[in-house]
């Protein structure tokens, strides 16, 4: 089935303003059919002349006309020669006859969708006039605000040209709407917008009353004002502000109204946001604190790597300054995970920074002064648990530091490549070098690693106890080592869709 954007593409004749337009008119058009209780459809003329749906909005406050899609279905044959009326015209236009869709009988009302004096297409108001048999203030009311916004299509004030829209949680129809005129006076309220107010505070009357005055008179002398509060209030412009009041808080949006001779009033829409406030802040409290525990966590960290620094530099001993030199370098290594884990609000880490940050400080403390040894990579980690991450970062550091120490003992320059495979939680990696070969970094059958082989038995420790995975050494057919993980991430089923099979290698 044909989107809407496939078919703005069969109309070549279309600026990239007048798609835009479009698009503006199809992502706004919701409350115009709320508010009309009627189901709305955009009709394009494709190349060959033929009428098409390009879109379609079903009202989220009345039993829809259509439960199928029709997007891309050619408009019925009785319909076209009303069509082909509108598409010649700068105005509305009533059907002069009911059709029926189903077992409805519908009216049709057209528009045509108007940019710099062009016609684009045309809206199609369809009404099931079985809706229109018993209707209070509040569906006439709400009927009359949507043929406004409506009929503001072929003078081309809507959608809004410039409207300012900042709120995440925008108000709807069915949450409440108020109706002001051009002063900024209430004109009527609906029940879910007087209910808005309540938990607000305001007891008094709004029909008849300023809403800015209403609105203003429930801030106290230091509470933070947005704005476009103001604008919202008086309905002079298309944007939307929040209102918190009494321990509640209150979305609204306001939409202009205008005819030929100018604005004549608006329509301002209210969203009570009061319990989704109060979760965004209980999650932002709980997020700061667990940013802040892995910033204290990386402190103290970081304070007792300092302690072995000080302590290898007060010993004589060269074998313990090394086996200290050691420990340091692997505490460095987690502190460096959780000061990934600290700039984020959650328990995820961006893996490729912080490893690619930590292989290239074990390259640097392993290799001599004189050395130049280069690591580079292939593939991508990507985001990964904190439980994975920091095990996964001290078996990659301990094979690069067991690299560079051993494969390229008397070498002055050497290259370590990293490939990277993963396929949700499973994941292979693959450490190769071209230093001196597998035979200088065995000993008694096991890889060798710094020290007193703590390195290797970390490595095994990590991929087959904790991944459950398998370690391979084995020669590099151009000379030098290649090591083979295969391990499966405990903590990553949540976020295997995040990556595709084409990061595996090739």
């Amino acid at each position: 089935m044909a989107d809407f954007s496939q078919i703005l593409t069969t109309r070549p004749d279309l600026s990239d303003g007048d798609r835009e337009w479009l698009h503006h008119l199809v992502a706004d058009w919701q409350v115009i059919a709320d508010l009309s209780f009627a189901d709305l459809l955009l009709v394009m003329r494709r190349g060959d002349g033929r009428y098409v749906v390009a879109e379609q909005c079903r009202p989220s406050t009345v039993m829809t006309l259509r439960v199928d899609d029709v997007v891309g279905h050619e408009v019925d044959e009785n319909l076209v020669e009303e069509l082909d009326m509108v598409m010649a015209s700068t105005k509305p236009v009533k059907s002069d006859h009911l059709t029926c869709v189903g077992r409805a009988q519908v009216c049709n009302v057209y528009t045509p969708v108007r940019r710099e004096g062009r016609t684009l297409g045309v809206v199609v108001r369809q009404t099931n006039m079985a809706t229109r048999e018993s209707n209070g203030r509040y569906e006439n009311e709400s009927i009359n605000a949507g043929k406004l916004l409506f009929q503001m299509i072929a003078r081309e004030q809507f959608p809004y040209s410039n409207p300012v829209m900042s709120q995440r949680h925008v108000a709807r129809v069915a949450d409440g709407f108020i109706l002001v005129t051009n002063e900024g006076i209430v004109r009527y309220a609906s029940p879910n917008a007087i209910s808005c107010f309540r938990r607000l505070g305001s007891l008094a009357t709004m029909q008849g009353h300023y809403l800015s005055e209403i609105g203003t008179q429930l801030i106290h002398a230091k509470d933070p004002v947005p704005e476009s509060l103001p604008l919202v209030l008086s309905g002079k412009a298309a944007v939307d502000s929040e209102l918190d009041a009494n321990r509640s808080a209150v979305s609204m949006r306001s939409l202009p109204l205008w005819d030929e001779m100018g604005r004549t009033g608006a329509i301002v829409l209210c969203r009570d946001v009061t319990e989704i406030r109060r979760r965004e802040k209980e999650l932002q409290t709980k997020d700061a604190t667990i940013s802040e525990i892995h910033h204290r966590v990386k402190n103290n960290l970081q304070a007792v790597s300092a302690l072995l620094r000080l302590q290898a530099r007060n010993t004589k001993s060269a074998e313990v300054k090394k086996e200290l030199a050691e420990a340091q370098r692997r505490i460095q290594t987690i502190a460096t995970v959780h000061e990934g884990l600290s700039q984020t609000a959650d328990e995820i880490v961006d893996f490729d920074k912080v490893i690619s940050k930590l292989l290239r400080m074990s390259v640097d403390l392993a290799s001599m002064s004189d050395q130049n040894i280069h690591i580079g990579y292939v593939g991508r980690f990507g985001m990964m648990p904190a439980q994975d991450a920091t095990p996964l970062s001290l078996v990659l550091t301990e094979l690069i530091t067991n690299a560079v120490e051993h494969g390229y003992e008397g070498r002055s320059e050497g290259s370590i490549t990293v490939s990277v495979g993963r396929s949700g939680s499973n994941l292979n990696v693959v450490v190769e070098d071209d230093g001196s070969g597998l035979d200088s970094e065995e000993s008694n059958g096991m890889a060798r690693s710094s020290g007193s082989g703590l390195g290797t038995q970390i490595i095994n420790t990590f991929v087959t106890n904790d991944f459950g995975g398998t370690v391979r050494w084995e020669p590099r057919h151009e000379g030098g080592t290649r090591v083979v993980l295969n391990i499966r991430l405990r903590a990553a089923q949540d976020y295997a869709q995040d990556y595709a099979d084409d990061d595996a290698l090739g």
